[in-house]
């Protein structure tokens, strides 16, 4: 779940694009919700459904083929979205036969009870540069798992696979939209192909607060939140004229496809969301602007008739809402826990009504946003309470040994050698990497042992490294 940069984007539509989009009135407009399992408190399978009926969600979509999950779906006419992981891409890629047995094990045996409608094919393969070998294999394995469905007689199933933002190189303004030089050929393309050949869908994770939060000083908080009122931005390629964040970046895929030659292939959301916490050092994560992007856009997924966006007005926007929990073991910078609608303890985040009918004076106030200007002062990397001591062990291990002189301080004889603590070495020793490579992407979470505190633990002639904003 990684953005790129944001986009603005806009095109000239013709008679024959609307005609074209009139008939997407067809797709259902319900709103759905990303069901992830990266949590060890969370509620279970039949409990997790009955929070996403409360939702009053239309869809869900899996990131693994969960059975028990998908048990627990049948005979609710949710409509299902499953994942084939990514470690499986390459050998599906290169048999037949090792597609079809992941087709009979997966979705045979619950559908249709079990309204399964779309197969994606791995989660942002693109943007994982540690997993290039597979690139190659992507369209291939969705061309397989295509041919699986239909040995088995299975129809009425989508089969695609999700991307991020960052498959563009270029993205402002949205007409300027381009696909990544190294993928737009020998990936992007092929896969335009088949989904263009069976009717599918580019799903695509877009979040307006990665782009938001990088660069605040250029754009309003209003406007990626749907709260703009008179704000738009006017792209001067396409003369197209935008209201909101998320259609710009909506919209510089649709050119970058148009770019390609496939301006009719239609868009899913897959992901998209805003953080309801995270770190001292992430603008903006917090509980009202998350509710008031989700409760925003949720009101113009299911306007009747349907909005679209500048380039494709008119044009339903399937959408799964990111995510159903906040999930604890989730890695990375502290948003990244921070997407969900409930707390593990299945209480709601903020009360949320994914049809839209819900008044929203119907909802009590939200708490004030109190992080929407940027942190500014020292911040200190520090053992969470109650880490795990053998786990902390092995993590203050590993930070001593990154980088230049990490842990000198703490060694014997040494300012912050006493008191002997394997508390205080550690932080020393979060602090000191954190400050080191936080630059190049380090951060204080070290597998949930670390958070970030603004109080200096410092003492004596002993001085904790710290990052300054």
């Amino acid at each position: 779940m990684e953005v790129g940069a944001a986009s603005r984007a806009g095109i000239f539509i013709s008679i024959f694009s609307l005609l074209f989009f009139l008939p997407s009135a067809e797709i259902s407009a319900k709103v759905g919700v990303n069901y992830g399992l990266l949590g060890d408190n969370l509620p279970s399978a039949s409990r997790s459904v009955r929070l996403i009926k409360r939702l009053k969600a239309g869809r869900v979509k899996l990131y693994d083929p969960n059975p028990e999950i998908l048990r627990a779906l049948k005979g609710t006419k949710l409509q299902v979205s499953i994942m084939v992981p990514n470690q499986q891409i390459s050998n599906i890629s290169k048999s037949q036969k090792v597609s079809d047995q992941w087709v009979e094990n997966n979705v045979v045996p619950y559908y249709p009870e079990t309204m399964i409608r779309n197969v994606l094919v791995g989660n942002e393969v693109l943007s994982l540069y540690d997993q290039k070998q597979s690139w190659p294999d992507l369209v291939p394995a969705i061309r397989r798992i295509k041919g699986s469905l239909r040995r088995f007689h299975i129809h009425k199933v989508k089969v695609g696979t999700t991307l991020a933002m960052d498959v563009l190189e270029s993205s402002f303004p949205p007409s300027n939209g381009t696909f990544r030089s190294d993928i737009s050929g020998s990936v992007v393309r092929p896969l335009l192909q088949f989904l263009n050949r069976t009717k599918s869908f580019f799903f695509l994770d877009v979040y307006p607060y990665f782009p938001w939060s990088s660069q605040p000083q250029y754009i309003k908080l209003d406007y990626a939140l749907f709260e703009g009122g008179n704000l738009t931005y006017a792209d001067p390629g396409s003369g197209l004229t935008y209201t909101n964040l998320l259609d710009q970046m909506l919209d510089s895929v649709v050119f970058a496809m148009k770019r390609l030659g496939f301006p009719d292939i239609r868009l899913w959301i897959a992901e998209t969301g805003w953080p309801n916490g995270g770190d001292i050092d992430q603008i903006g994560a917090n509980i009202h602007n998350a509710a008031t992007y989700n409760r925003n856009l949720i009101k113009r997924l299911n306007a009747k008739p349907p909005i679209g966006t500048p380039a494709r007005p008119g044009s339903v926007l399937p959408t799964f809402i990111f995510s159903l929990y906040n999930e604890n073991q989730k890695g990375g910078p502290g948003t990244e826990r921070h997407w969900g609608l409930y707390y593990p303890n299945e209480s709601s985040v903020y009360p949320i009504d994914l049809t839209g009918e819900s008044p929203e004076s119907e909802y009590p106030p939200l708490p004030a946003p109190e992080n929407n200007a940027p942190y500014k002062g020292k911040i200190w990397c520090v053992v969470a309470k109650r880490a795990n001591k053998t786990e902390l062990e092995s993590a203050l291990t590993y930070a001593c040994g990154q980088g230049n002189r990490t842990c000198e301080p703490v060694q014997p004889g040494r300012k912050c050698y006493k008191p002997v603590s394997l508390v205080r070495h550690a932080s020393f020793a979060f602090s000191s990497y954190w400050a080191q490579f936080r630059s190049s992407g380090g951060t204080c979470f070290f597998n949930g042992l670390a958070v970030q505190t603004t109080k200096d633990p410092s003492y004596g002639s002993c001085k904790y490294p710290s990052i300054t904003l």
